[in-house]
């Protein structure tokens, strides 16, 4: 009689690791040269942590054997009051703050605490997948707002208000955007802002990229437009400060705190049941709160992720059949290609051929919950050569297979 998996398993995908990334690792294991391209992992491609942040974690290394507070240690948790506060986001509470092992863990526990059977949050599409996949798991529904990608993937703000119905519960927000590279504008966040207002939803907002805009772009913290909106907002470590593998996150409310105590509560138990999130990488944050901001000089005209950014985004659109919106955030582009014009069943098929004629990693649209069938993610955090021979493959690739 063979074991199965849970059936609430059944409708929760992550394809960022999944069925065609595993191919790629068989692949590896053969002896193949994969060019990893599907995941925002910055330690992967020589990116390295600000030195004060690992100093930090060293010199506490003792005080780090115990387990911590469940919510966070205090320095970790002020730090990161001090830091909204400076960014115009006023009575965010040290109680109000939480840190887990990534933004991921913080998504699946909010999401844990909040919903119940049938409950509905709006999330973009395209989406990062673990939204949809933390909702779902929780028992709630997973409803899709489009994006535009003809305004550069901005919200349509119109799809978004249509699909509110009395089982909504709150709108997810992916500022600046994975996978598309979008960063909203302030009026976008502001009609956001007036929706949730109107029909007294949550906002989450995932700002996990923040310091990451290009071309002199301002993100604008979602918290920073209202005081009468809860609000939620995720930040960590793993991307503006390289640290990915130190599993450091936080999620902060603000808002009408008050009328989320209950709801509080729950994220609370949830957080305690787990004991304490990873105590070593959280006595990183101050130094990394605190510190020189690096990132700013990776992202400027001249700074590493800037130029790896054009290369990709210029090379992507010098291929006949292939269209990219200028990514202005994050770490990805979000191209798609003119199914008429090659020989491809859908985004899958492209994705998986590529992988294994020409031993390069993407992942497919559908990954990220839009059903186009004609988009994939591409990471630029790889060298600048290292791209040009991704794009060069890439261009062989569908020169060969022209319908």
């Amino acid at each position: 009689m063979p074991y199965l998996k849970s059936q609430h398993l059944c409708d929760v995908n992550y394809e960022i690791r999944g069925k065609i990334a595993q191919k790629s690792a068989e692949l590896l294991r053969s002896g193949h040269n994969i060019i990893e391209l599907n995941i925002g992992n910055p330690a992967q491609f020589g990116f390295r942590v600000p030195e004060a942040i690992n100093q930090a974690i060293t010199q506490n290394i003792i005080q780090a054997e115990a387990y911590t507070d469940s919510k966070g240690i205090f320095p970790a948790r002020q730090a990161v009051v001090n830091e909204v506060q400076l960014q115009g986001i006023a009575d965010v509470k040290i109680e109000h703050v939480f840190l887990g092992n990534g933004v991921s863990e913080l998504i699946l526990l909010a999401m844990e605490a909040l919903l119940n059977p049938g409950d509905e949050v709006l999330i973009p599409s395209p989406d990062y997948p673990l939204w949809t996949a933390a909702v779902r798991l929780s028992g709630g529904k997973a409803v899709h707002y489009n994006c535009i990608e003809e305004k550069g993937w901005i919200p349509d703000l119109a799809d978004m208000e249509a699909k509110i119905t009395s089982r909504t519960k709150a709108i997810v927000v992916i500022n600046p955007n994975n996978p598309t590279g979008a960063v909203y504008d302030r009026e976008t966040l502001t009609e956001i802002v007036d929706l949730a207002r109107t029909h007294n939803l949550i906002l989450y907002s995932d700002e996990i990229y923040n310091k990451i805009t290009y071309d002199g772009i301002e993100h604008i913290p979602m918290a920073s437009l209202s005081t009468d909106v809860l609000t939620v907002t995720f930040g960590g470590l793993s991307k503006v400060y390289r640290a990915a593998g130190y599993r450091v996150g936080w999620l902060y409310f603000s808002g009408p705190v008050r009328e989320a105590e209950d709801y509080i509560d729950g994220i609370t138990l949830l957080a305690s049941m787990r004991l304490c999130s990873n105590a070593l990488g959280q006595w990183g944050v101050q130094a990394a709160l605190g510190g020189i901001q690096s990132i700013f000089s990776l992202t400027a005209p001249g700074g590493r992720l800037y130029n790896q950014r054009n290369a990709v985004y210029e090379r992507l659109n010098a291929i006949d059949g292939v269209h990219c919106a200028k990514p202005l955030g994050a770490l990805y582009a979000f191209p798609s290609f003119d199914l008429r014009r090659f020989r491809f069943k859908n985004d899958e098929d492209f994705v998986y051929r590529f992988l294994s004629e020409q031993q390069v990693l993407l992942v497919q649209g559908k990954g990220f919950n839009y059903f186009s069938e004609c988009h994939f993610r591409v990471v630029f955090l790889p060298q600048v050569d290292l791209i040009n021979d991704a794009m060069d493959r890439l261009e062989e690739f569908l020169r060969e297979n022209q319908a």
